[in-house]
């Protein structure tokens, strides 16, 4: 490998791996009450893609998985959209675009019984371009090695970048904020300040008035 080739792939590994930072891959198992309801939620850009699949773990290996265990799913975005929706699986995916930013939520719920029951789910949750299948990109395009990283590369950069332009907007969102907040109490720290004197030069002509009945002053 020559100097240049090998100076380019450590630049790969090293933007590659800053892409981590700015893309979001959960994979987790938990266990699930019967009769309660689970939320998981994951802040998700605008225009960003999100994949996502599920699974009942069978208590019972080798034979069918009983009723009790079976979940109902519902993935929402901020404002109340429904992306998707399964009643009553064992298994399951989702695949969408982001049409606005903000927190999305993937909800797990089982019935309750009589004798409590407790599921075991596993959810994978990927966004950006961590759900984007590679390997498929690579089988389906027949690129070269070196193509592919260089596909990947483009692709972490690009997020990289929106995702920066996404931060400086939250930035300039909390800057606002904080600019009302200040106006606000401002305005308030007057209103209490006119309404203390106010209150202070009644009680001070009431104590006046009152002296002058009395012919103490």
């Amino acid at each position: 490998m020559t100097g240049s080739s090998l100076l380019l792939t450590v630049n790969l590994l090293a933007i590659l791996s800053l892409g981590v930072i700015f893309n979001v891959a959960h994979s987790l198992r938990y266990d699930l009450q019967s009769g309660t309801t689970k939320c998981i939620s994951e802040e998700i850009k605008s225009n960003a893609m999100s994949v996502g699949k599920y699974s009942v773990i069978n208590p019972n290996e080798g034979f069918p998985l009983p009723d009790t265990h079976k979940v109902t799913v519902r993935v929402n975005s901020p404002h109340g959209n429904n992306y998707h929706f399964g009643d009553h699986v064992e298994v399951g995916n989702f695949a969408f675009t982001a049409a606005e930013s903000g927190d999305y939520t993937a909800c797990f719920w089982t019935p309750e019984h009589k004798a409590p029951v407790t599921v075991t789910i596993e959810f994978d949750w990927r966004t950006g371009v961590a759900a984007k299948d590679w390997s498929n990109v690579a089988k389906k395009g027949q690129v070269e090695t070196m193509e592919l990283e260089l596909k990947k590369l483009y692709d972490t950069v690009t997020s990289i970048h929106d995702e920066m332009f996404y931060l400086r907007e939250r930035e300039e969102e909390m800057q606002q904020l904080n600019r009302s907040t200040n106006s606000k109490m401002a305005t308030l720290s007057f209103l209490s300040l006119v309404v203390c004197l106010s209150v202070a030069g009644l009680q001070f002509w009431h104590l006046k008035t009152f002296f002058e009945r009395k012919k103490l002053l």
